[in-house]
């Protein structure tokens, strides 16, 4: 038999009486050295323990029940203090407890926890209200007043608030349910105690251990529902129940078996709900028997809504415009309700229009109906909600017809003081300006727009309030030209105007090009000519006028006005200014470039698509600098004000330029450029790099190990490159011209065909110079025929290209008319030769950095390395540098490494020709150089 089962003797339990007298002394008055018995013993320690098992759900309502009563305790005695802190531990308790809510109630809130919320608002605002007994309390209890205040609002605003609004609208509802829930833990506690505690005194019984009094629940009086908890305590009566209900042969072990007691739970339950409902009913009762009327409040706070007018009293204008002034004097106030300001204010328009008081006094508030519909929402950087800006539309083209309709008897204006306004006599004056509204609006919209996702339905809702914009925008035009405006407004309208047309397509303008449209309705392009040309001419700022010449050259680009675009950009000097311009100005103004680039690169023109280009991409920031989002940064993180500010710059999303697109034509406009010029300057280490990002790219390819078919854009264009240097314009032509290139880039041009004809017909030319600069010093001679089948061009192409590249002396060659050849002159080094300047380029640099080393330690200064008469061109990558003190320093173009391909050659025949260039000295002077250095003449090949 186990140990634990075991009967206690009687000397057992002597020592058992004894041990327990001992538990209840102290600690510090125990002996130390007891013997423990060893048999199984209960003590009151052992008794006290709950040995209780619960749920979730148990431990989580009980914590909240609990929590509640703490709030209702403080609020009897008005202890905000306390009642804050535990309001706080009540909102972290039901966070905890939410999955177990989601799980219960289907997702749906506890109406035991909104009345609690409820109680609370309305004993805070009854209190708040009570300026006098504010006063007289304690400064803690008043500090904690104002904090909880705003917590439970806010708390209240962001998580409960139409919960808590279907709550008030029927707080009498049945909600036993919710709170038998929070009482089930109790409930659930008290039966699994009751059966330990049963079956603890039987077993006490049959092993002979002395009675110890157990707890019974005592039922809760009823007098107040907040204290109506269950109580244990003492009772012998029961103790001896429980022991003479042994049965006859049960062992000890069956005595500790945990006994179920549903019946009971459920008997209880019931007696609970029929209590809580039958206390509900005298409430109800003497809630009715009460005489005390009851008024509806509105508002937060419960503060009565403000009576616009008494019975009695006579409307007229002075009485109006006292009101008007009264309710517009709260606007930006700290505890103004401002949607009760707008219904107070629409009220008041209503009065107004049905004591017929005149256009005056009608357009007087419609103007505050407007600001306070912008004044609803207190922050500028964020976005009005689409409900208020479904109401600002209305009212600012309700506010345009009134002034329409009254044109003649109505004038308004900024200019107009208070002192001056008339609003009972005709001609009425009102302060106000409809154009300041209206380009609040606009803002507003472009807000709306920021403010969604882009990639939502919400986005495509808002976005098709944009021809209501417009139409308001045209209205607003009209007025001011019919009241004959003055030029500062016209130019202001005129430029939100072109602000919605620059940067939209309109093929109508390519028709009438071609002569395909006799339409005669005015296309975007004259309509943007006539605003900007009136800017240009009127404006008194240059921000005015700046913003519309870029709009303009924009509106250009994406129609293929290259010419007119390119020339109003140059015309207008903007590069050497838009530093000093605003952020806004600056983004329109790189936009303005990104698109010119773009309509240079589909005219072929490609050295100057690369240089509008040049600047958005070589940094790796266009989609920062065309503000279409934000882009992480390497070094230090954004403060919130910055990241802020930077999200208000953000253009809209139906307004962003393809970002691959825009890489693409780049990449592909460098390796146009790039290709030749590498190629004619092969062996020149102090190359320029014309384009560093698609430098890098290229060089990045080529230290890779393994290199597999391309899959991107980049690999595309990289893989491109490398084709072309080795003279195969077909492979090149087919790479960058693809299935998977044309659905990602060109196919998103406007007559993408043409794009695709123009650059496979560079790519062909572009081939054809990178060939010529790779393999001429092969050639003897060429016949333009085989040049122009080998690249399949037409032999006018050939002859072209040929020809310019011998007037730019990019290839030292001649035309040979009668046989259509091409006699190369076969004066560029070999590769033997390339190396050995090289060399001799170092070594300079080597004896200059000595020299110089010499210098600072107070070395030798001197003799034949300071003459002026040995000079040579270093500069731009030549060969024969100025040894001035042995500083190097030259002036001239350099040979086949300067990029102009102008300057030394190292034949005799040529001898002549190679004076004649770039202020280079002669061939002397090159040997004398070194002479000096090595000690022996140096010989060229044709002197050999």
């Amino acid at each position: 038999m186990s140990r634990f089962f075991a009967t206690a003797s009687s000397d057992e339990s002597s020592s058992s009486s004894a041990s327990d007298s001992e538990d209840e002394m102290p600690p510090t008055q125990r002996k130390p050295n007891k013997p423990t018995p060893a048999a199984f013993i209960f003590s009151d320690d052992e008794e006290d323990t709950k040995r209780v098992v619960r749920s979730a759900k148990e431990k989580r309502y009980e914590q909240l029940s609990s929590l509640m009563k703490n709030i209702r305790n403080s609020k009897k005695i008005k202890d905000f203090n306390k009642m804050e802190t535990s309001f706080v531990e009540l909102t972290r308790a039901y966070d905890k407890a939410r999955p177990v809510i989601a799980k219960e109630e289907n997702g749906v809130t506890p109406r035991f926890y909104l009345r609690i919320l409820v109680e609370m608002e309305d004993l805070i605002n009854e209190t708040w209200e009570d300026r006098e007994g504010r006063k007289n309390m304690s400064k803690n209890n008043s500090k904690s007043l104002g904090a909880l205040r705003q917590k439970l609002r806010k708390y209240i605003r962001e998580e409960f608030e139409t919960d808590v609004a279907k709550f008030r609208a029927n707080p009498d509802a049945d909600d036993d349910e919710d709170e038998d829930k929070a009482d089930a833990s109790e409930s659930s506690g008290d039966e699994d105690e009751d059966n330990f505690r049963k079956s603890t005194s039987k077993s006490r019984e049959g092993s002979h251990a002395p009675e110890k009094p157990t707890k019974v629940k005592k039922q809760a009086t009823g007098d107040d529902d907040d204290d109506s908890d269950d109580s244990y305590w003492d009772s012998d009566g029961e103790s001896e129940s429980d022991s003479s209900d042994d049965e006859p042969g049960m062992s000890l072990r069956e005595k500790f078996l945990k006994k179920t007691t549903d019946g009971e739970g459920k008997k209880d339950k019931k007696e609970r709900k029929d209590r809580k409902k039958k206390e509900k009913l005298k409430i109800i009762e003497s809630d009715e028997d009460d005489d005390k009327e009851w008024t509806t409040v509105t508002g937060p706070g419960g503060a009565e809504k403000p009576k616009m007018f008494e019975k009695d009293d006579e409307i007229n204008h002075e009485l109006v415009l006292k009101k008007l002034i009264e309710i517009m004097s709260a606007r930006g106030k700290k505890r103004t309700n401002r949607k009760e300001q707008i219904e107070l204010l629409s009220e008041l328009l209503s009065i107004s229009e049905e004591n017929q008081l005149g256009s005056g006094i009608y357009t007087k508030i419609h103007f505050g109906i407007i600001a306070a519909i912008f004044d609803y929402n207190p922050k500028v950087s964020s976005a009005m909600k689409p409900e208020y800006w479904e109401k600002c539309m209305p009212a600012i083209e309700k506010l345009l017809a009134m002034v329409e309709e009254n044109m003649e008897e109505l004038a308004t204006g900024d200019n107009i003081t208070e002192d001056q306004e008339s609003f009972e006599t005709k001609p009425y004056k009102v302060r106000g300006c409809f154009l300041t509204c209206v380009e609040r609006m606009d803002e507003e919209f472009i807000k709306v727009l920021k403010g969604c996702d882009a990639h939502s339905n919400e986005y495509v809702d808002r976005l098709k309030d944009e021809p209501r914009v417009v139409s308001i925008l045209q209205k607003t035009q009209s007025l001011i030209e019919a009241k004959q405006g003055s030029p500062s407004d016209l130019c202001r309208i005129y430029l939100k105007r072109a602000e919605h047309i620059y940067f939209k397509f309109d093929p109508r303008v390519i028709q009438q090009r071609k002569g395909e449209s006799d339409d005669k309705e005015e296309t975007s392009l004259a309509s943007m000519d006539r605003l900007c040309k009136f800017i240009y001419s009127k404006d008194a700022t240059d921000r005015l006028r700046t913003r519309a010449i870029l709009c303009h050259i924009y509106h250009h680009a994406i129609h293929d006005n290259w010419y007119e675009a390119r020339d109003l950009m140059l015309m207008s000097h903007l590069q050497d200014s838009i530093t000093h311009a605003d952020p806004a100005t600056q983004i329109m103004y790189n936009r303005a470039m990104v698109q010119l680039g773009l309509c240079g690169f589909r005219h072929a023109e490609i050295w100057d698509a690369h240089n509008a280009l040049l600047d958005i991409q070589q940094g790796g920031r266009s989609k920062e600098l065309l503000a279409q989002g934000l882009l992480p940064q390497r070094h230090h993180e954004r403060s919130n004000e910055q990241e802020k500010l930077e999200k208000q710059r953000q253009m809209p999303f139906h307004m962003h330029i393809n970002l691959e697109m825009l890489e693409c034509v780049y990449l592909v406009s460098a390796m146009l450029i790039e290709i030749p010029y590498m190629a004619a300057h092969e062996f020149n280490t102090r190359r320029r790099m014309i384009s560093k990002s698609y430098y890098q790219q290229l060089r990045s390819s080529e230290r890779q190990a393994l290199i597999g078919p391309p899959e991107s854009m980049r690999e595309h264009v990289v893989a491109a490159s490398k084709a072309m240097r080795n003279g195969d314009w077909k492979k090149c032509r087919d790479l960058v011209i693809n299935d998977k290139m044309n659905a990602k880039v060109w196919d998103l041009f406007y007559e993408a065909d043409k794009v695709r004809t123009m650059l496979a017909r560079k790519v062909q030319e572009e081939a054809l110079r990178t060939y010529l600069f790779t393999y001429s010093k092969v050639y003897d001679s060429i016949s333009v025929d085989s040049l122009a089948q080998m690249y399949e061009l037409n032999k006018t192409v050939v002859h072209a290209i040929v020809s310019k590249m011998i007037i730019n002396e990019e290839l030292m060659a001649s035309l040979d008319e009668p046989t259509e050849c091409l006699v190369m002159h076969r004066t560029e080094p070999t590769r033997l030769q390339s190396l050995s300047l090289q060399l001799s380029d170092k070594i300079a640099v080597l004896v200059d950095n000595n020299e110089r080393l010499d210098l600072r330690q107070g070395g030798w200064q001197g003799g034949n390395w300071r003459g002026k008469d040995d000079r040579g061109g270093r500069d731009g990558g030549g060969m024969f540098g100025r040894s001035d003190g042995g500083r190097g320093r030259g002036r001239g173009g350099g040979g086949k490494y300067d990029g102009d391909r102008r300057g030394v050659k190292f034949s005799d025949k040529n001898y002549d020709n190679h004076r004649s260039h770039d202020n280079h000295r002669s061939h002397d002077n090159h040997r004398s150089h070194h002479d000096r250095q090595s000690g022996r003449p140096w010989k060229s090949r044709d002197r050999e």
